[in-house]
């Protein structure tokens, strides 16, 4: 009994369609910017960025480093392009990976979309978890990489965000608390 996994994130990146394509899809660039990345090269001599491209992808420690063989499809330069897990990725029976990139005045709305088939229902919510985390990274540092400015303003509003959740929290227990005193 597999479950699936849909993961679906957009940010806004000061940057042209063109370099953040390359820089989303191309192995060896994408290895040296992605902290998810320990190693990313083509399979075989003379490899190149193609439709049924076969890549080797190894995850860092923190994702158990996990190394897998993926397949390049959809590629449509400057748009879109994604890559497939040719086998099963540690618990995931298939990891998709799929980047939109569509131009806006002021920069290019980066869309990437992350798609597993969990092999096991028990590790799930953990796994699910763990891509959260890394679709999440990748993405920002993918803004930090050509837009230190806009990237450094995503982490303080969500760091301010967080802040204010908990504090909302905070005092919705001490809202709670303070009823229960009055009973």
């Amino acid at each position: 009994m597999s479950e699936s996994i849909h993961i679906k994130q957009t940010i806004v990146v000061r940057a042209r369609p063109d370099v953040l394509y390359r820089l989303a899809l191309e192995p060896r660039r994408r290895a040296k910017w992605d902290p998810n990345l320990a190693k990313a090269e083509y399979e075989g001599e003379g490899g190149r960025l193609a439709n049924n491209s076969l890549v080797r992808f190894k995850f860092t420690r923190r994702l158990l480093g996990l190394a897998f063989t993926a397949k390049y499809g959809q590629l449509q330069a400057p748009q879109r392009g994604g890559w497939e897990s040719v086998r099963h990725v540690g618990p995931l029976e298939k990891l998709t990976q799929g980047w939109v990139f569509k131009p806006m005045p002021g920069g290019t709305e980066v869309t990437l979309t992350v798609h597993g088939k969990v092999r096991y229902k028990w590790v799930r919510v953990p796994v699910e978890r763990v891509l959260h985390n890394m679709v999440a990274t990748t993405l920002l540092e993918l803004q930090r990489t050509v837009d230190a400015q806009g990237a450094q303003l995503m982490e303080d509003m969500g760091r301010e965000l967080a802040e204010k959740q908990k504090a909302d929290q905070k005092a919705a227990k001490e809202a709670a608390k303070a009823a229960k005193r009055k009973k």
